[in-house]
């Protein structure tokens, strides 16, 4: 081998080193835990979430576990026409106003964050007020219908009464998400 083949060979190892060197600083500084549950159990707006719990009186971690559950913090608009983050239907969002006594609004206003949690957060507060408290049955109703969550038993709905798999699937989930959110994002929810 040539001195200049070493000599280009070293520099090449020597970059390489460098390069790695670097790789292994940046990884060093990066919290894989935090990532993961960035993207497994997302939060974002907590302050509006937790705004929306106070007023309302209701578990901000089932607010937020909602949330994940309906849009995983993403807004968007279903194929049954539902937006935002809560995922609020033009019937819901017609229902919330005229029970808030609200002003007229423009549907694609449910695409604000704020907008969408508040009316999101006050229809949610509205079942459990139906519903004597019963969250399945409050939750059922806000996935379901409230109809079918009174068919199915009303404030005395337990979880195997829900006859829509989806729904009760839907309920658990949401229950589940909750003590995620209370043991994760504690602090965030204004819970500790």
């Amino acid at each position: 081998m040539t001195a200049t083949r070493r000599g280009r060979l070293l520099r090449f190892v020597l970059i390489l080193a460098a390069l790695g060197g670097i790789a292994a600083f940046v990884l060093s500084r990066i919290d894989f835990g935090e990532a993961i549950k960035e993207v497994t159990l997302p939060l974002r707006h907590e302050d509006i979430i937790t705004q929306q719990a106070e007023r309302h009186d209701i578990d901000a971690a089932l607010i937020a576990a909602i949330i994940n559950q309906e849009s995983n913090f993403v807004d968007q608009t279903s194929s049954a026409g539902a937006r935002g983050l809560m995922q609020i239907t033009p019937d819901t969002a017609e229902t919330i106003e005229t029970l808030s006594g609200g002003e007229t609004f423009v549907f694609e206003d449910l695409a604000n964050p704020d907008l969408n949690i508040r009316y999101g957060t006050y229809y949610l507060n509205h079942l459990l007020d139906r519903f004597e408290g019963n969250e399945i049955a409050a939750l059922a109703a806000y996935n379901g219908g409230p109809e079918n969550a009174e068919a199915w038993g009303g404030s005395a709905l337990e979880l195997e009464n829900i006859a829509f798999s989806e729904t009760r699937a839907y309920v658990e989930a949401v229950l589940e998400k909750r003590e995620l959110y209370r043991e994760n994002y504690a602090e965030e929810l204004g819970l500790d």
